[in-house]
Order: C-alpha cells, then sequence, then structure tokens
C-alpha cells in the first residue's frame, strides 16, 4: 500500500483532523504536503459534507444541506519542481469506499447516498419536474449497490473522484470571479442561482494564516463547477486505471481531490446524483515541462479513461429534441435534448411501478450512458440515454405481455421544498 500522506479519522470532523485540507479554490492556500515526480501515495477523502447526511428514511437533511460548506477537499498536495505551463500526469491507481470500516454513520461506511435536491437549495437538472428533496441510501456489498428506497436494482460500482484539480493563479481566479459575477448580475434574484459567489462564511483554507483568512476568503471561488483547472468534473469514467492531464497555473501545481463516488449516471443529473461516500485514492504523479504549451493544453485537463468500467451487453435507449415541454422549438439545444432524453426514460420507468423520483434517482446513480448523438441537423439537436438492462431484476424491454409491475417498496423518503 503507497504511504498515506493526508489520513482521516472518522471519528473526527474534517476541520479537526491531524491534516486540514479545503474547500474553496485559491492560490495561497498552503499546501498539506509535498511530493515528488515519480511518486506514489494515499489520499484519505471525507464525503462532500462531512457526515451532515445520514443513513435514515429521511429527506430533511437533503432539504436542508449545507451547501457553503462544500466540497471538502483533501490537499493541496504540492509537486516539487512543477511550474506554470507544465502538466500534471495524476495516474489513479486505486480508489474505494474508507478502508476497513464496513459500517459506521459515515457515507462510505459500508454506504452511500443519492440525493434530489430542493429547488431552493440546489436544485438539479430536472429542478422545474421535481423542486422537493428525496434521498436514497446505497448498501455496498463488495462492489455492488442496493437500495432499500429503490428496490428492483442492483450494479457494480464504477468508483471515481468527482473533484479533482489543481490550484488557479491569482489571474485565473480573477477571471473565474468577473466572469461568474457577470452571469449572476443578469438575473441576480434566480432559484436556483446562475452561479455561486466567493462566500467567506463556512470558507476552509487549510493552514493558513489568520491574519490572511478574510481576504483569501472574500477571494476563493466555490469549488461546485468544472473549470480550467478540471475541478468538479465528475466524470465517472475517472475511475481506476485513469491517467489525467492536468495544466499547472501555480508553483508546484497544488492538487488536490475529494468527492468520491461509488457510482454515477452521466451527467449526474439530480445534483447529487451519484452515490456520495468518503473514501480513499491511490495516486501516481508526474510531469510534462512545458507541456500546457507542446500540446495546446491551456485551459482544459484531458484523460485517458480508466480500465475498469462494468460491461454491459444489452442496454434500452432513450432520445429527446430541443423542444420544450410546451412545445417551443429551440435552436440546436443540446441541454433541453438531454433534458428531455432523461424524462423520457423516467417516464417510462414509472410504468413498471417506479415513482418518477425513483426512476430519477436511478439515472443519477446508476451508470446509464449519455450521448449527443445530433447536433447539427436544425433546428433539434439529439441527446440520447442509455440504461444497461442488466442493473434490473426484471425485464424492462417492451414486448406484448406489458411491462412487469414491481413492488416498489416505501419509496423515496421526500421533504417538500
Amino acid at each position: 500500500m503507497p504511504e498515506v500522506i493526508f489520513p482521516l479519522d472518522s471519528a473526527k470532523k474534517f476541520e479537526d483532523q491531524e491534516k486540514v485540507g479545503h474547500n474553496r479554490w485559491h492560490p495561497e492556500i498552503p499546501p498539506v504536503a509535498t511530493v515528488k515526480p515519480g511518486d506514489s501515495f494515499r489520499v484519505h477523502c471525507r464525503e462532500w459534507f462531512d457526515g451532515a447526511i445520514v443513513n435514515d428514511d429521511s429527506a430533511d437533511d437533503i432539504l436542508n444541506a449545507p451547501l457553503k460548506t462544500v466540497h471538502k477537499l483533501s490537499g493541496p498536495f504540492r509537486v516539487e519542481g512543477a511550474k506554470p505551463g507544465d502538466l500534471l500526469i495524476v495516474d489513479i491507481l486505486d480508489v474505494g469506499p474508507i478502508p476497513q470500516e464496513d459500517s459506521g454513520p459515515l457515507a462510505g461506511q459500508g454506504w452511500g447516498y443519492t440525493g434530489i435536491f430542493a429547488k431552493r437549495n440546489g436544485g438539479g437538472f430536472l429542478t422545474d419536474q421535481f423542486p422537493d428533496a428525496y434521498k436514497a441510501i446505497w448498501d455496498f456489498r463488495g462492489q455492488i449497490a442496493t437500495s432499500r428506497h429503490v428496490p428492483g436494482v442492483s450494479f457494480a460500482g464504477l468508483i471515481h473522484p468527482g473533484l479533482m484539480g489543481t490550484a488557479p493563479s491569482a489571474d485565473l481566479l480573477a477571471r473565474w470571479n468577473a466572469r461568474e459575477q457577470a452571469l449572476i448580475d443578469t438575473d441576480p434574484n434566480r432559484v436556483p442561482p446562475l452561479a455561486l459567489p466567493p462566500e467567506p462564511e463556512f470558507a476552509v483554507l487549510g493552514s493558513l494564516p489568520e491574519a490572511d483568512y478574510a481576504r483569501v476568503a472574500a477571494e476563493a471561488a466555490r469549488t461546485a463547477p468544472p473549470r480550467e483547472n478540471g475541478g468538479n468534473q465528475d466524470i465517472k469514467n475517472l475511475s481506476k486505471g485513469t491517467r489525467v492531464f492536468y495544466p499547472v497555473f501555480v508553483d508546484g501545481a497544488n492538487l488536490s481531490m475529494g468527492d468520491l463516488h461509488f457510482s454515477q449516471g452521466d451527467g449526474e443529473i439530480t445534483f447529487c446524483g451519484a452515490i456520495e461516500m468518503g473514501g480513499f485514492i491511490d495516486l501516481h504523479v508526474d510531469l510534462i515541462k512545458g507541456g500546457m504549451e507542446t500540446y495546446g493544453v491551456s485551459e482544459n485537463a484531458i484523460f485517458l479513461p480508466g480500465t475498469v468500467d462494468p460491461r454491459f451487453s444489452e442496454w434500452i435507449a432513450f432520445s429527446g429534441t430541443s423542444v420544450t415541454l410546451d412545445g417551443e422549438q429551440r435552436y440546436l439545444d443540446s441541454h433541453l435534448s438531454y433534458q428531455r432524453a432523461c424524462l423520457h426514460a423516467i417516464d417510462y420507468l414509472t410504468k413498471f411501478g417506479y415513482s418518477p423520483e425513483q426512476a430519477y434517482l436511478i439515472l443519477g446513480a446508476a451508470p446509464i450512458e449519455g450521448r449527443l448523438s445530433g447536433v447539427v441537423d436544425i433546428p433539434n439537436a439529439c441527446a440520447t440515454v442509455y440504461i444497461p438492462t442488466a442493473i434490473f431484476d426484471f425485464d424492462v424491454r417492451p414486448s406484448a405481455s406489458g411491462p412487469t409491475r414491481i413492488d416498489p417498496g416505501p419509496g423515496a423518503p421526500h421533504s417538500a421544498g
């Protein structure tokens, strides 16, 4: 096992650990450890809400989830010799739930959760159709996830970090804040908001000196969106065996990671759509000096996908086009077409006995595939959602005999928003 350079004690809160991570992006957050090119090491990661979401049959914790506190990130880790303009090579050697802890109160101790967030507190991809908070608890049995809240479904986890990236430079951070504030200003009272500005309250900035805290907290970027540094990309294929090439913007690169997922569908559509958990990740790092210019990688991370994808041979797929539910034609709106494809899949699954919310949770947590299938045939973009048929304990294919009606159980816990 590689050396653990960022340990977490499950009995302590994130801010009370021996080494304290962070939940904002800023170039001045001090590194918690230094590694060298060629090093392999292990990092423990806390679930993104640090235990605020619990294993029960209520969704009140999702309704009131403390969004200002996220994400709880491990790091930053300084890579010796890394300079702006380099590419940081990060290999994911292994990733999994909290080691040797298969029961307990923290997500990752034998269980995880998926949430549909309330529109007034985060929302989601289909927040207008699903404005209230719901939750599903998933139990882990080896690599398999099942849920008492979504019966009739089981699947192998494609475990991955939802969030990993390098620190921004001061200039890049300023550009993030300026462009996102300009977007907010177009509709400042929108619910959910168009973007999240810097928020000093609940900012965790590692070992930053107290004298600098107020200034840095007022500048530091929230970790919710993906950006040029990678960040919260929520790519389910960043799994074991993945190699990622991250742009370096500051001396040492200052790599951070967290937000581990046991499984996720493409898009993480319920916002907390993955099966969230804490756990560990084993990494190997190296550098390509001057790699950003050499390969034209100036504002994006590139990656070689992992090698441990669950293998499915049969799928049922649903398409959607860029026409609103009210019949309004939009021009090549791929975002809308993916929404419509997801809604078609949800409608279909309700014919087998699931509630719409249970079907929505399945699409967020299970290893579905989302694709842009057509983006040139004006005026309609076409998106598709592929659901592996093997995840169901019954036949979900259309047939002359009609759909099998399953017992949906007690359903997903609900808390009105």
